[in-house]
């Protein structure tokens, strides 16, 4: 299991151009076709975004929404309805955002409303986050909703939704004895590597340490690159 932006792309001002480092798409590629490994990739935001921007085939497992949404290497989709209340919510965070003018920096994923301000100037920085804590605070604490940062910007979304509930969601269709990774680069990571704790391989993709719940740390891409190498050598791929 692996996070995508930050961690096997690098991150960048405009997500539609968030491709790859070199090599990564094809190792993943190996890994899928000749290891026996179930490979998913998963993101906080829209499922639809990454198998494009892998350009895999067939495309990957791919878990959007922190687990909200899955889009299956057939092409499948499976999503979960949320509540009308925590939905309502959701659609005047991103209207009050709207009307200040900042809708180039919000995405919207069917768990929640995101702001990314990678790129801008300190004070614009600044300024963007202002406004964002001001519109969602009232609306998360009226309804239950849950604010977060992430590097290069503030979400907020459902409680349930988050990369552990993914994991946990993972593991009920996981047998017991079956080896598991989890390499991410970015806060909301920690809950996936909390649960994962004793249970399976947890790694920091990320050129700068910092404290992390992580086992390891590997600083991308050369040390991701051979992370991956050697899976393929361990359970007897192909490169």
């Amino acid at each position: 299991m692996i996070d995508y932006d930050g961690t096997i792309a690098p991150l960048q001002a405009d997500r539609s151009r968030a491709v790859p480092y070199p090599g990564i798409p094809s190792l993943l590629d190996r890994i899928m076709k000749t290891c026996g490994t179930r490979l998913i990739v998963l993101t906080g935001g829209s499922a639809a975004r990454i198998p494009p921007l892998l350009g895999l085939d067939p495309p990957v497992e791919t878990w959007g929404a922190y687990g909200l949404e899955r889009i299956y290497p057939d092409g499948r989709y499976e999503g979960v309805e949320i509540a009308d209340e925590a939905f309502d919510a959701l659609a005047k965070v991103e209207l009050f955002l709207n009307e200040q003018e900042v809708g180039k920096c919000v995405e919207i994923s069917p768990a929640g409303v995101a702001i990314h301000w990678r790129g801008l100037k300190a004070q614009e920085v600044l300024d963007l986050r202002t406004k964002a804590y001001r519109i969602m605070t009232p609306l998360a604490a009226g309804h239950g909703l849950v604010i977060a940062e992430f590097d290069g910007g503030i979400e907020i979304r459902v409680p349930f939704a988050s990369a552990g509930d993914a994991i946990r969601s993972i593991l009920l269709d996981t047998e017991a004895d079956t080896p598991i990774a989890y390499l991410g680069d970015d806060t909301p990571d920690e809950d996936a590597f909390r649960m994962l704790n004793g249970r399976g391989l947890t790694a920091l993709v990320r050129h700068k340490h910092r404290f992390t719940a992580a086992e390891f740390w590997l600083r991308p891409p050369d040390e991701l690159i051979n992370f991956l190498e050697m899976w393929i050598y361990a359970c007897r791929g192909t490169l």
